[in-house]
């Protein structure tokens, strides 16, 4: 069956629309009436909740499902469109998210316009998982389930150089460069003068020598390339039981990219665990880490590439959290996560040396 014609906010989803998805996967169902809340913390995107209301069921048919749309914040929105965000996750559950390995919400429907950027993403609910959160962080048992999921994602298309060709996927040879040195300078800049006071100095001196680094970094690396994340943290994950068949489920695929698996296994661990924590446990993570990379047919990688690696891309987060502040709608909350971003990223950098790995 043909996939629905495009609904572009959630205030536009109707009875339906919805069964015409629905019957478009396979499930004869009939939606009468239907409710939305807004669910989610998310910058770039609006998610709703929609609880259905069905004049006929069918086996399959689903209590609620989520949605995801355009942002209705005019700077979010053109961040979005403007950076390839919009297009790139949608086009992930359209052609990757079921060769991917990690468990991601099911797609009932997913489609864009180009030319706009409008675009809709229709998606299993998977209440009553919770969605993760930055500043409270995750626990080492959580860690620990993100990690074995980190390793199915990268295991999924290792050296796959067919990825290389897709010009929707961050950092292949046929994608756009939309990050440029200058941009990130510019937006470094801007982020010293908003935040002036709230900036430590190690944190400064980081900022300013990865920025004007940007193009030397990005070059430094050339062993094995896998599918990665890029934002890979507690905001971007559901929570269920960690004894179950689906304990964490990995949302937000925007940011897609193809390079280094050790990028997200360090943005995650930076991020997601107190500093003394980190610490403690990131040589087992790691070598938990690896031990799935060998179990899911990855050999050409040791776990001393991993841990070099790890460092390199402590950077990662770093970025993230002052490019990220600088191009989406501030908010309060925003500002907290961002700094709790930075400040995990900065004590990774300090413990590993890593700008000991970027020029002067």
């Amino acid at each position: 069956m043909t996939q629905p014609d495009l609904v572009t906010s959630p205030a536009r989803i109707t009875p339906a629309w919805i069964s015409a998805i629905l019957q478009a996967n396979g499930v004869d169902a009939s939606v009468r009436g239907l409710a939305t809340k807004i669910v989610g913390t998310g910058q770039i995107g609006e998610c709703v909740r929609i609880t259905l209301d069905y004049a006929r069921t069918a086996p399959g048919a689903p209590a609620t499902l989520v949605g995801k749309f355009p942002s209705p914040n005019p700077d979010s929105r053109a961040t979005g469109v403007g950076l390839g965000n919009y297009l790139r996750e949608v086009r992930f559950y359209q052609q990757l998210a079921a060769t991917a390995r990690i468990r991601t919400p099911r797609a009932w429907y997913a489609g864009i316009d180009e030319a706009s950027g409008d675009f809709a993403l229709i998606m299993e609910d998977l209440a009553p998982a919770e969605q993760g959160d930055q500043m409270r962080g995750c626990t080492l048992a959580e860690a620990e389930k993100v990690i074995d999921e980190a390793a199915k994602l990268h295991s999924s298309h290792w050296n796959n150089l067919a990825i290389d060709d897709l010009v929707w996927v961050n950092d292949t040879r046929q994608a756009p460069r939309v990050v440029t040195q200058p941009l990130v300078e510019e937006i470094w800049h801007g982020f010293v003068a908003r935040y002036d006071e709230m900036i430590t100095p190690f944190a400064r001196e980081v900022g300013a020598r990865f920025a004007r680094n940007f193009d030397a970094f990005g070059a430094g690396y050339v062993g094995p390339k896998c599918l990665v994340h890029i934002d890979f943290r507690p905001d971007n994950m559901m929570f269920g039981d960690l004894d179950g068949p689906s304990p964490v489920a990995v949302v937000d695929w925007q940011s897609v990219t193809w390079g280094c698996g050790a990028a997200d296994v360090s943005y995650f661990l930076a991020g997601a665990l107190p500093v003394e924590v980190r610490r403690a446990n990131e040589k087992a993570l790691l070598q938990r880490y690896h031990e799935g990379m060998l179990r899911l047919g990855v050999a050409d990688h040791s776990l001393d590439d991993l841990w070099t690696n790890y460092a390199r891309y402590s950077f990662n987060l770093f970025m993230v959290a002052f490019f990220a502040s600088m191009i989406v709608k501030r908010t309060e909350r925003g500002d907290r996560m961002f700094f709790t971003m930075l400040n995990g990223a900065a004590a990774h950098i300090a413990d590993s040396d890593a700008l000991s790995l970027l020029p002067p």
